[in-house]
C-alpha cells in the first residue's frame, strides 16, 4: 500500500456519476445501511477495475467530503475541490474506501460482513465446516457462504460450498477475537 492509504481500508461503494450541477457525486453504497460512508469525511479512491477514461489531472487519492446524505437507494456527497458537474462526472466508476477503524461500533449481536469473512466455521461437535468466504443477503436475513476445508486426504474431493443462514436458529456464537463461528450444522447437510 502506498503512504496515506489505510492498511484497514474497506471498499464501501462506487461513484455512479454526478448529482446536480455543483460538483456533487452520486455513490452506490455496498451496504443497505451506508453508515460507513457517513462515518468518515475522508474517502480514499481507487480507479475502476478495467479500462476507464483518466479524469483530468488523474485519479485523486482522497476525496474530502463536506457533506453526505442518503438519497433514494444511494448516497449523494459534496466534495471539497470538486466544483462542477464535469469534474464530478469524471469520477464515474471510482472505487471508494474508508478505514475499518472509522466504522460506527456495531450493536450487540450485530456484525459487519467484512469482519466475518475469513472466520473458521465449526459445528457443535467441533468438526470443521470451512471458512466464511462471503455472505449473501436474501432480504429476510444474511447467509454465510462457507468454503470447504482442504481435502482431508490426497484424491478425496472436499465437500461443496455450504450456505448457512446467519440466524440464531443455526448460529450459536461468533468469536471475532478467536476468529471462529460455532453453528448447529451437520457435516452431511
Amino acid at each position: 500500500m502506498e503512504p496515506g492509504f489505510p492498511e484497514d481500508a474497506v471498499e464501501v461503494g462506487r461513484v455512479m456519476g454526478a448529482w446536480g450541477v455543483k460538483g456533487w457525486i452520486k455513490v452506490l453504497p455496498f451496504a443497505d445501511d451506508p453508515q460507513a460512508l457517513f462515518s468518515s469525511k475522508r474517502w480514499f479512491v481507487r480507479p475502476p477495475e478495467g479500462p476507464a477514461p483518466l479524469p483530468p489531472g488523474g485519479w485523486p487519492a482522497l476525496l474530502r467530503v463536506s457533506q453526505a446524505k442518503a438519497h433514494g437507494d444511494g448516497v449523494v456527497a459534496g466534495v471539497h475541490d470538486l466544483d462542477d458537474r464535469s469534474a464530478a462526472e469524471a469520477l464515474r466508476g471510482a472505487r471508494l474506501f474508508v478505514p475499518r477503524s472509522s466504522f460506527p461500533t456495531a450493536g450487540d449481536g450485530e456484525y459487519y460482513w467484512v469482519d466475518l469473512i475469513g472466520l473458521s466455521v465449526v459445528n457443535r461437535e467441533g468438526q470443521e465446516l470451512g471458512t466464511v468466504s462471503g455472505l449473501l443477503d436474501t432480504g429476510a436475513h444474511s447467509v454465510l457462504r462457507v468454503a470447504p476445508p482442504a481435502a482431508p486426504e490426497p484424491g478425496v474431493k472436499p465437500p461443496d460450498e455450504r450456505l448457512i443462514p446467519f440466524v440464531g436458529a443455526y448460529v450459536d456464537s461468533v468469536d471475532l477475537p478467536g476468529r471462529r463461528i460455532v453453528v448447529d450444522w451437520g457435516l452431511d447437510y
